[in-house]
């Protein structure tokens, strides 16, 4: 639990954040303006059509800035209402992303050039646990969005017919529906943003796509954003780290020394990390 000078640090961190979104926001809606007066100005309808297509490109940033202003004033308005009683666990930023795609489960994979999880963020224990699945798995939407680079929906009978291991194991969690999308720029994949039982709709409307951006522009690759989203990214330094000696002791692949820590996790009903930690504590050896 973080003591009062480090909730402050981090209410003044979102507070500068949302400022400085909020800025990006106005400057980009001043710029759509400007074009659509243009546009109705224009000679002849060739021009007027190019004013209007730039802009809706810069309705659409603004969109996206204002999105990401939000998410960090929701942050600093659970962090200032819990520093006020300090009677639960303290709040998540990813709980305001949760709350903004119309569900109080969220998660947010960080991958790396080969879509290996190189981390995870979540707004509570069954999307964290979702995640898990994924990682242990081998599959599940966050994997298939980011390797598809695509949305990626399912619910109900859906998830068994696309997961056969992941839709029955998130089903005994409780979820019933799930939902990701990627978290790309410029063709360059990051991530995913899954979200579990949303309501319905918000899928299909641009909010969820608005947040995504938000995450990745204004958060995730931003050099005035939080990667690590405030603390609350788990890397996966410790797996990656335990898998490098297993490949060592076994002589096999790094890939296939990561494929054993999750089929040890998984028969024993544990977390990766779980095993991870063991392996680096030298208490477990596998093969």
């Amino acid at each position: 639990m973080a003591t009062g000078g480090e909730v402050g640090d981090l209410m003044a961190s979102a507070e500068r954040k949302a400022a400085v979104a909020r800025v990006r926001s106005e400057r980009e809606s001043g710029h759509a303006e400007l074009h659509e007066f243009r546009a109705g100005q224009a000679p002849t309808e060739v021009l007027r059509d190019v004013h209007l297509r730039i802009a809706e490109i810069h309705r659409s940033t603004a969109a996206r800035h204002l999105t990401a202003a939000q998410l960090q004033d929701d942050y600093v308005s659970r962090l200032r209402d819990w520093s006020r009683t300090r009677n639960t666990p303290q709040p998540q930023f990813m709980s305001g992303v949760a709350a903004a795609c119309g569900t109080s489960s969220a998660a947010v994979t960080l991958v790396g050039a080969a879509r290996d999880q190189l981390g995870l963020a979540a707004s509570d224990e069954p999307a964290r646990a979702a995640q898990e699945l994924e990682f242990l798995l081998g599959e599940g939407p966050a994997r298939d969005a980011t390797s598809e680079v695509r949305p990626v929906t399912a619910a109900g009978p859906a998830l068994a017919d696309r997961w056969p291991g992941y839709g029955p194991a998130v089903a005994e969690l409780g979820i019933g529906a799930v939902a990701a999308v990627p978290l790309s720029l410029s063709g360059t994949c990051v991530g995913a943003l899954a979200v579990f039982d949303p309501v319905q709709g918000v899928t299909d409307s641009d909010t969820f796509s608005e947040v995504a951006e938000a995450l990745t522009r204004s958060m995730i690759l931003s050099s005035d954003g939080d990667p690590g989203l405030y603390g609350a990214t788990d890397l996966r330094a410790k797996v990656h780290q335990a898998a490098g000696m297993v490949s060592v002791h076994l002589d096999c692949p790094v890939t296939d020394a990561l494929e054993l820590i999750r089929a040890h996790a998984f028969a024993e009903g544990v977390l990766d990390h779980s095993v991870a930690e063991r392996i680096l504590r030298g208490e477990l050896r596998l093969g």
